[in-house]
């Protein structure tokens, strides 16, 4: 069931990241501003976080042996009108807003792993589970590298008949736990439980700063990295997909520690060492090999904090409210990637260089990290194990 899961999870997401890598290359083609590519590429980010709102609580409700082969299936339609029909910045935005359904699978997947593991042992599965963000290396890798050897469309073409073939696999192997517990009321009357609880917004809070973090680098780098460093495409490309791996591998350790240590502990270090890489690379500091090994210290940190924030969600939420909660939260990590793009391509607008978007990373990262000290170890402590 979690290697099902995660594979749902890898190959959504690396639909979803499809216009990512070729920011550049439409830029070009449609003649369109920083701010405009940089709205390409997160519009896909937005609604897929918005999405996992109503997603995530009809998970609670309707399950994920459902809900994964019907998402996998309309995120179909969408791909293909990409790679086939959209030739305008309107054609593309549009297109790019109902791929973003195919962000929302990370709403299904949480409280479906969730439901199949103890306590002890859901920080390590839910970051195994996490591992299926990696399906936007999968992108960052092999996007460009097929439309130039293949042809602009075939990217959109292999990831819809994967998507189809994941479809059919999971309507035949998922299968829910048969005494999971089931939220009563209306889907709009759990939101609103959800929505109504403290703890659904600070760990929304943090999921924004971890997984956001994540997200606007993993969108945006091939852009930062060809605009201030001079990379060509696929080199940016390619350096993107290390970033993005390496967070993506440590996810699980993030969950892995949270099993061992508190939660809140390796929070408050994951968020301290993205704030401290982030403040080198605000310097200007040349790409080998002080800003390589800034970003692949960030990368390390958000992957490990991204992990950390969901074995807390395990430990500070029933199982019936998991999908809810999880909605809510997983929208709050998208929309926190959503915002970063678009200051970085004003302040490269209005400035000519990255320094503010940094020096605003730094800060968020901090506050994070001292809001986790705080607030949220009051929390924890009050509510060791409401999960349980």
């Amino acid at each position: 069931m979690l290697a099902m899961a995660t594979l749902g999870f890898a190959v959504t997401f690396w639909a979803w990241a499809l216009l990512s890598p070729l920011g550049a290359t439409l830029r070009e083609q449609l003649a369109l501003t920083s701010v405009q590519q940089s709205l390409l590429v997160a519009v896909p980010v937005i609604v897929g976080s918005l999405g996992r709102i109503p997603v995530g609580a009809l998970t609670d409700r309707l399950g994920a042996r459902r809900m994964f082969p019907a998402v996998a299936l309309l995120t179909v339609l969408p791909v293909l009108y990409l790679g086939h029909l959209a030739d305008s910045l309107a054609g593309y935005l549009a297109g790019g807003f109902f791929l973003g359904l195919g962000g929302t699978t990370f709403a299904i997947g949480i409280p479906f792993v969730n439901s199949w593991f103890p306590p002890h042992r859901r920080g390590l599965a839910l970051g195994i589970f996490g591992v299926g963000m990696g399906g936007t290396a999968i992108s960052a890798f092999s996007t460009v590298q097929l439309a130039r050897a293949i042809g602009p469309s075939f990217p959109f073409d292999l990831v819809a008949a994967v998507l189809v073939i994941y479809a059919a696999a999971a309507y035949l192997l998922l299968r829910d736990r048969p005494d999971r517990p089931v939220a009563p009321g209306s889907m709009l009357n759990r939101l609103a439980t959800s929505l109504s609880m403290p703890v659904t917004w600070a760990l929304s809070f943090l999921y924004a700063v971890a997984f956001g973090g994540f997200v606007a680098f993993s969108v945006y780098l091939p852009t930062y990295l060809t605009n201030a460093y001079h990379l060509d495409r696929s080199d940016a490309a390619l350096r993107t997909a290390g970033f993005v791996i390496l967070a993506v591998a440590m996810r699980p350790v993030g969950g892995w520690l949270s099993d061992r240590f508190q939660p809140v502990a390796v929070l408050v270090i994951a968020y301290g060492a993205v704030a401290l890489p982030a403040l080198v690379v605000a310097f200007g500091f040349p790409l080998i090999p002080v800003a390589t090994l800034a970003f692949l210290g960030m990368a390390a940190a958000l992957g490990v904090g991204t992990g950390a924030v969901f074995a807390l969600v395990a430990r500070l939420v029933v199982p019936e409210r998991v999908g809810a909660v999880t909605g809510v939260v997983g929208a709050a990590g998208g929309l926190g990637g959503f915002f970063p793009p678009l200051v970085m391509g004003l302040a490269y607008g209005v400035r000519g260089d990255y320094t503010l978007g940094f020096l605003l990373l730094v800060a968020t990262a901090t506050a994070a990290g001292l809001f986790t000290a705080s607030v949220v170890r009051r929390r924890a402590e009050q509510v060791p194990a409401a999960a349980g």
